[in-house]
């Protein structure tokens, strides 16, 4: 064979032996190899305790309430530390559904009948294995409202019921009309600004366990709900105090911020299809009233909301809509302790948008602000199954009030 054959032959021989020999010590049997790994680690390790793990927010401005929050609800002060491979806001939000588990409840249905003719499914957790507290005429009650969509069987809503249920509490969950597997009686389902519903919801539990210590959470569109319950009702409601998570605060700014070309693609297209879902089962009883195929084109939530909820709760237009749903021009008016949890980074209620300055204005109100967390997010920890930041403040502020309200109630 010619030498340059030979050459060449050698040439390979001698490269295969040294890249076989570098994949059996491994790469970082390789000095460069493991001092880019370990320069790599230490940087990101760097970045991420400098500008990602921080302390929130907390803005109250009433004392009292700063320091019942310091000593019995410590954890709006302690450093949230944000899954260290998926700390950015978006990637949080549509991981959680897949990464948290799923706790098993028993769910006992109620159906209720409203003064419009219709009907309202509860899903109740009664908890009457509780050992803290046995006598069901006093265990403590809390009413769980969830997102948009959402029903007794999110994994958020799940989690809550279980962190409640180790405390020894009850939880109802209220599942807005015909979305939990009820037939809608009326031609009428539900919105953020129309409190009817929730009214009657509390009324009903309140008037079932009257002796009952009794507060709410509500998450994302149901912690608007709630809030702007709580801003029509002020002091005059059996809750105690209430928690909120994830809610947007401005829905102009929240839909400005969803019908980005990103934030589009990744959730206001799939959350308007899940709205057109959700009616499209009682679409025989909504044509006496809309124009259904029509509402089924919508793309985006603002054009599902301007063909049909604005329509259906009688607005003039879909600004009159959106100016009533929006929480932050109630919030002067609640009238019971509130704790508020955000993500600035939340693609669904931008940081900007929080009514921070309003906030200080209402001692009954204060605010965590995370840096991270996204919508319904809050994951922690290097495989965040279990527990999240949020199920934390959860159970923590709900304790606080059942057992060391009083210190709170004389503000």
């Amino acid at each position: 064979r010619p030498p340059c054959a030979m050459d060449w032959q050698v040439l390979t021989r001698e490269l295969s032996l040294y890249l076989e020999s570098q994949v059996r010590v491994g790469f970082f049997g390789s000095g460069v190899g493991l001092s880019l790994v370990l320069g790599f680690g230490v940087a990101y390790a760097c970045y991420y305790l400098n500008s990602i793990a921080k302390k929130p927010q907390l803005v109250a401005s009433n004392d009292r309430f700063c320091r019942f929050l310091e000593e019995y609800c410590p954890v709006v002060t302690e450093t949230y530390y944000p899954t260290i491979w998926c700390w950015e806001g978006r990637v949080q939000t549509l991981l959680r559904p897949f990464i948290t588990s799923r706790p098993q409840v028993q769910y006992r249905n109620e159906l209720i009948k409203t003064a419009d003719g219709g009907q309202i499914s509860l899903d109740w957790f009664d908890n009457n294995d509780s050992s803290y507290y046995p006598d069901a005429s006093t265990r403590p009650t809390v009413l769980l409202l969830p997102g948009l969509t959402g029903t007794s069987k999110e994994s958020y809503i799940l989690h809550m019921i279980h962190q409640s249920e180790t405390l020894g509490y009850r939880c109802v969950v209220f599942n807005n009309r015909g979305i939990a597997g009820e037939e809608l009686l009326t031609p009428r389902t539900y919105c953020a600004a129309n409190t009817e519903d929730l009214e009657t919801v509390i009324h009903h539990v309140h008037g079932l366990h009257p002796s009952a210590p009794f507060m709410a959470a509500g998450v994302s569109m149901g912690g608007m709900l709630l809030l702007n319950y709580l801003g029509k009702t002020g002091r005059d409601t059996p809750l105690m105090a209430a928690a909120i998570f994830s809610a947007g605060w401005n829905v102009f700014e929240s839909i400005e911020s969803l019908e980005k070309p990103l934030n589009w693609l990744l959730f206001n297209y799939y959350l308007t299809t899940c709205l057109q879902s959700s009616i499209s089962r009682h679409r025989q009883m909504l044509e006496k009233l809309f124009d259904m195929d029509l509402v089924m084109k919508a793309r985006t939530i603002r054009e599902f909301d301007k063909q049909f909820t604005s329509v259906m709760f009688g607005y003039r237009s879909i600004d009159d809509y959106y100016e009533d749903a929006s929480p932050c021009r109630k919030l002067k008016s609640v009238g019971i302790p509130v704790l508020c949890l955000n993500s600035v980074d939340d693609v669904f209620s931008p940081g900007h948008a929080i009514p921070v300055e309003t906030a200080k204005q209402n001692a009954n109100v204060a605010l965590v602000l995370t840096s991270c967390g996204g919508h319904i997010g809050f994951l922690e920890g290097i495989w965040p199954r279990k527990c999240t930041y949020m199920d934390r403040v959860f159970k923590q502020f709900v304790q606080a009030v059942f057992e060391h309200g009083n210190k709170i109630f004389s503000m």
